[in-house]
């Protein structure tokens, strides 16, 4: 199976309400659909969305990368050997992660449909359905309250609620009001977007745990590069604490690991550029024997179909936040995940199971120039 060409398309979609975390707030997800087709007519798909607060990639740079320099090295490769397709790619660029991503995925895809496999399957078949969180922005107390409420009269049973934007008493209101609303039973997890600073962070999640509030994990409470800050935040917590913005790439995680300095990763394909290096990153943890979760940026269903599929592949990814899709207004309905309210069923079709003919009618509908 040889690849004949590469295809990207800018594609842009309305959110069903904005999103806001931390760190941004967000109207439309726009992203870089890429279509990579063989010679016996087979087409693998994969996306990449522009980040800049946290990938620091845009859409002009994921294009080009693309376009002008990973598409002269793929025409003519064989999809079978996608190590070497893989090493090559990355040393011809440095960073470039989101980029590096979509291609990823278009060739797993492509290799799923050469062992006429579900790509889970091919990468190790662990699980069959995946259960994911639904995420509450941040708000003011009773609109998050509220906004987390709709989620779980909806069925969802575990929320990740964005924090990292106000004062220990902002913060340690909007998580009490959602625990008054929804109750014991539902699984509440943190995500301060780096909002805090290590002894902020401690100082709240203290109050939250003398509060009885029951968070799961929290999330990247600190910066992003101050991992000593995230060591001494999970040193002086029980509650588990989670990398995210801190983690892009195996050396990133080596680095973590080795000081201790959390609990759990959060692996996402556009930070660490694609399926490959996930898994990497995933083995690595699972030596140290710390869980995983796969997460994903605010993205449609293409990049996170081929999260879950790895996510369902491995033992050690415990935690799963892949609700991006559920935020679209006008997402694409076929997929070789399907969503039945928290839950995400596989479909047996080869590969990450996308309807081609219907995939190009899609792009087409919601293209950009």
């Amino acid at each position: 199976m040889k690849i004949c060409t590469v295809e990207t398309f800018f594609v842009h979609i309305p959110l069903q309400k904005p999103f806001v975390t931390a760190l941004r707030t967000v109207h439309n997800m726009q992203s870089i659909v890429v279509k990579i087709t063989a010679d016996d007519g087979s087409n693998g798909w994969g996306k990449a969305v522009p980040t800049h607060v946290i990938t620091g990639d845009s859409l002009g740079g994921i294009r080009y990368v693309i376009d002008h320099i990973f598409t002269p090295l793929l025409i003519g490769q064989d999809v079978r050997n996608r190590e070497k397709i893989f090493e090559q790619m990355q040393r011809a660029v440095t960073g470039n992660t989101s980029a590096k991503a979509a291609v990823d995925m278009a060739l797993y895809d492509l290799f799923g449909q050469l062992c006429m496999m579900p790509l889970h399957h091919v990468l190790g078949g662990y699980r069959n359905c995946l259960k994911t969180n639904m995420t509450v922005s941040v708000g003011t107390p009773s609109a998050m309250a509220n906004e987390a409420a709709e989620y779980v009269a909806k069925g969802f049973t575990t929320l990740k609620v964005k924090v990292g934007t106000g004062s220990l008493i902002e913060e340690r209101e909007r998580l009490l009001q959602i625990r008054q609303r929804i109750g014991s039973n539902v699984t509440i997890r943190l995500d301060a977007n780096q909002g805090w600073k290590p002894k902020e962070a401690i100082r709240i999640i203290r109050q939250l745990e003398e509060d009885g509030c029951a968070v799961e994990f929290v999330e990247q409470p600190v910066a992003a590069h101050d991992i000593a800050g995230l060591r001494e935040v999970t040193r002086n917590t029980t509650t588990l604490i989670m990398a995210d913005e801190s983690l892009f790439s195996f050396e990133d995680a080596k680095n973590v690991l080795a000081l201790r300095a959390v609990d759990v990763l959060n692996i996402k394909l556009m930070k660490s550029g694609g399926i490959r290096e996930a898994l990497k990153i995933n083995a690595l943890a699972e030596s140290y024997g710390v869980n995983c979760m796969m997460g994903s940026m605010l993205e449609s269903s293409i990049g996170v179909t081929a999260a879950a599929h790895v996510a369902a592949s491995q033992p050690n990814i415990l935690y799963i936040d892949l609700d991006a899709p559920l935020l679209v207004a006008n997402e694409f309905p076929t997929s070789g995940v399907m969503y039945q309210k928290s839950l995400m069923k596989f479909t047996q079709q080869p590969g990450l199971g996308f309807d081609s003919k219907r995939m190009i009618t899609w792009v087409k509908e919601h293209e950009c120039e």
